[in-house]
């Protein structure tokens, strides 16, 4: 071993941090099936409006709503003999939404299927934390400490103290969330209750130091 080695002390500390999410993203889809292309996009067009005007009413500001999608294609089916058929065409469009007021996302979510009716998809739901880099923090400083109460116990039991960090390098992790794909069944849904948790951001650290 070198003499770097043999005088210092590397080791893994553990850090965690939880908080209430405060903000959900969502995405609100509309999926219109009509004989005619122009009517399908007509109706796809009418949808996505009126479910932005439920937005705007209940308090969404317009820089929190964006379109991730558009299309028109055709709608087919096998028939014997007769090989694909159009049968119509389909006329599609998303909605990327944030909301920053989570007193009653439910309702929200409730006004938009309303207000789109039969043909509003909700394509799913995240919830997060608006200030990540706070609690990341934390996570930090939970992971440090960790590390550090263990170093100063090896250090005792080699009849050594410590000196200096020399080295630092970290992993976070943080927990997928659940992307469900939920279809409008109607357009008079009731609001649909939604329970927050906690969001959980951890942090492994390995620290080197000296020891003397």
């Amino acid at each position: 071993m070198t003499s770097q080695m043999t005088s210092s002390v590397t080791v893994l500390g553990h850090g965690s941090a939880a908080a209430s999410p405060d903000i959900m993203r969502i995405t609100v889809s509309v999926e219109a099936r009509r004989p005619e292309v122009t009517s399908a996009f007509e109706r796809a067009g009418q949808a996505a409006q009126a479910v932005s005007e439920a937005l705007r009413s209940a308090g969404v500001s317009p820089a929190d709503v964006s379109t991730t999608g558009l299309s028109v294609h055709a709608d087919t089916v096998w028939q014997e003999n007769q090989g694909q058929q159009v049968v119509g065409y389909i006329a599609s469009t998303a909605l990327s939404v944030t909301l920053r007021d989570l007193s009653d996302p439910g309702r929200v979510i409730a006004d938009c299927v309303g207000a789109g009716g039969d043909d509003v998809r909700l394509g799913g739901l995240e919830l997060g934390i608006a200030d990540q880099a706070g609690l990341l923090s934390q996570a930090r400083d939970a992971a440090f400490a960790d590390a550090l109460a263990k170093a100063k116990q090896y250090a005792g039991l080699s009849g050594r103290e410590l000196g200096k960090v020399v080295e630092v390098s970290e992993d976070v992790d943080s927990p997928p969330m659940p992307r469900p794909m939920v279809r409008a069944m109607k357009a008079s849904a009731d609001a649909m209750p939604i329970e927050r948790g906690e969001t959980e951001l951890s942090v492994a650290v390995r620290v080197r130091w000296t020891l003397i």
